[in-house]
């Protein structure tokens, strides 16, 4: 039997900490609404972590959002990207919105959606509402507007928002408006 003669410790900043069983299959996908919130409503130094697990337990300045309700075809995902010569690691999220039927109004308010880089806060069909774009914002990075060609193709909107992020988009602990956020009662009425 070989021994090695010495045993040298590493000690890392980044330690796994647990490990994880497989969950039960009681979830769905998809999105239920997005929020989305000016990009100077709040800062990154205005969110508060909860210790025990990472959530966003509150924001101050109590930010504005306007909901924006989602039916079908709508996603959102991130891509981690990490470099090991470069020491780097962030977090690509991408959203992809699909909002039907054209309206004066709507056409209007996107345009402040093309020209800001807003927070959104995403609501899945479970329940869950994630932060995106939390410290830098995200920008519209793709969209059409669309008429459709026959009688059964849409006539809408298509948005793609991109941010970069350090940390992926965390959890809310809680709604909306129990960690600061007010959502706005304002909606587009020309639909």
């Amino acid at each position: 039997m070989l021994v090695c003669p010495f045993l040298i410790l590493i000690t890392m900043a980044c330690q796994i900490a647990a490990g994880r069983l497989e969950p039960c299959k009681d979830v769905v996908g998809g999105l239920k609404a997005v929020y989305l919130s000016n990009f100077d409503a709040f800062g990154f130094d205005d969110i508060t972590f909860n210790g025990t697990d990472g959530e966003i337990s509150a924001i101050a300045n109590t930010p504005e959002t306007f909901k924006y309700e989602l039916k079908g075809n709508n996603d959102f995902n991130e891509t981690i990207t990490t470099s090991r010569e470069n020491g780097t690691t962030f977090y690509e999220q991408v959203l992809t919105l699909n909002l039907k039927k054209l309206t004066p109004k709507t056409h209007k308010e996107l345009k402040f959606i093309v020209a800001n880089r807003p927070h959104v806060f995403v609501e899945d069909n479970n329940g869950n509402i994630f932060l995106a774009g939390a410290e830098f914002g995200m920008d519209v990075t793709a969209g059409n507007i669309t008429r459709g060609v026959a009688m059964a193709d849409a006539s809408g909107y298509s948005l793609t928002l991109t941010g970069m992020e350090r940390q992926p988009a965390e959890f809310l602990d809680d709604t909306l408006t129990a960690v600061g956020v007010t959502v706005s009662a304002t909606n587009i009425s020309d639909i």
